[in-house]
């Protein structure tokens, strides 16, 4: 539980739950917009110990939603409050915060959340909030955070109660082909227990039968096709206790959930822009998704512009498959870039990804798409920005892993 999400003793919460959903008709007026940002600065330097508070008041008062959290905390308490900064920067764009709180709600349901939860998490979030404000909490910061905390529980809610209508919590699915494909990658595909719609470019939350009730992002690596089977490429990385379990344990015949999928990096098919591709790692993932989509669904007349990148030549595994791609299609073109490695010039070009980038030229008027390590992607961004593509054009889920 991404947002519903800290350990420490606490006093009594004082009060019952208000009624949340019907708190969340007013929305919250400038003035309150104003003072939620105010009071999140005010927490945000002691983040981890107001987090920490709001945990332990759930799980002493209402003991019954702790089977919903994972039995390690430190990354839940990472997620609560980026939910919170995000909401309170987004709370004056009522479009943005709908669209982000939407894809939560619906996501909440694999953790087991029920409507009746939001109540309760509500009140634990402003015991702690007033807390770690101190002298800067008084009746108004409060009625602004329950004006908004309604607003937000109302959309989650709307759109958990929306997805149950035509789609399941999570989805099991069954470890069909484990391809290791560098020391630390491997490509693990899955079947699905029945149908998983989802666009190129999207990702989704995958748990492991070995970490129960951690769930983490997996971007897809392929389109859509009629089998419905589903790839990932997964990098055991230090202290990834799932990706290091996809990698060096799971085998055929292993069972996977997966949550819905979730991220907007998918391509207008009804236009013609020509598309900028930069994968970084396994971030090529999604990027070869993409590409495979558009392979299916015809280029409209556009270029596609694929620049991969790795630090050496070896890590490069996703190339040759790419490779038989560009050969079949006349539309898409490739280029490796190394940034540990001096490669010969037609091999693979040297240099971090966002530097080569930024001296390529002639990119404004594309449609640019990002996956990688989220700091190769936010210095790619402003590479692109520098070199003219306009702000709207750049696509990219840092969410994604």
């Amino acid at each position: 539980m991404d947002t519903l999400g800290g350990s420490a003793a606490a006093p009594a919460v004082a009060g019952p739950a208000p009624d949340l959903r019907a708190a969340g008709e007013q929305a919250p007026t400038p003035a309150d917009i104003q003072l939620i940002r105010a009071s999140l600065a005010i927490v945000e330097p002691v983040a981890d110990r107001a987090t920490a508070h709001f945990y332990a008041l759930i799980f002493l008062h209402h003991p019954e939603i702790r089977a919903l959290f994972p039995a390690a905390m430190d990354v839940q308490r990472d997620r609560l409050f980026r939910a919170l900064l995000m909401a309170g920067r987004n709370a004056d764009d009522p479009a943005g915060l709908t669209e982000y709180l939407t894809g939560l709600g619906r996501g909440h349901r694999k953790y087991g959340t029920l409507t009746g939860h939001y109540g309760p998490v509500g009140e634990c979030l402003i015991a702690a909030l007033e807390r770690f404000c101190g002298s800067r909490w008084d009746s108004a910061t409060e009625l602004a955070w329950r004006r908004g905390y309604g607003l937000i529980s109302k959309i989650m809610i709307d759109a958990a109660e929306g997805a149950a209508k035509s789609s399941p919590p999570w989805w099991q699915a069954e470890v069909v082909e484990h391809r290791r494909v560098t020391s630390d990658i491997a490509v693990v595909t899955v079947r699905p227990d029945q149908s998983y719609p989802y666009r190129a470019g999207q990702y989704t939350t995958l748990e492991t039968p070995w970490w129960p009730r951690v769930w983490r992002h997996f971007s897809f690596a392929n389109a859509p096709r009629p089998d419905g089977l589903l790839s990932f490429h997964v990098k055991a990385v230090q202290a990834g206790w799932v990706s290091n379990a996809l990698v060096n344990r799971s085998a055929p015949g292993d069972v996977l959930r997966l949550g819905p999928p979730a991220g907007e990096m998918v391509v207008d098919h009804a236009s013609g822009t020509d598309l900028l591709c930069l994968g970084g790692g396994t971030g090529i993932a999604p990027i070869s998704a993409l590409v495979e989509e558009v392979a299916e669904y015809g280029s409209a007349g556009r270029s596609v512009e694929v620049f991969y990148g790795a630090r050496r030549r070896g890590e490069l595994y996703q190339l040759e498959s790419l490779r038989r791609l560009s050969e079949r299609h006349p539309w898409l073109s490739l280029r490796a870039v190394l940034s540990e490695e001096r490669v010969a010039t037609a091999e693979a070009l040297f240099g971090d990804l966002p530097e080569v980038i930024g001296g390529y030229g002639h990119l404004a008027g594309r449609a640019a798409y990002l996956s990688g390590p989220a700091a190769m992607v936010r210095r790619a961004s402003g590479a692109l920005l520098r070199a003219g593509v306009a702000n709207s054009a750049i696509h990219h889920d840092l969410a994604a892993g």
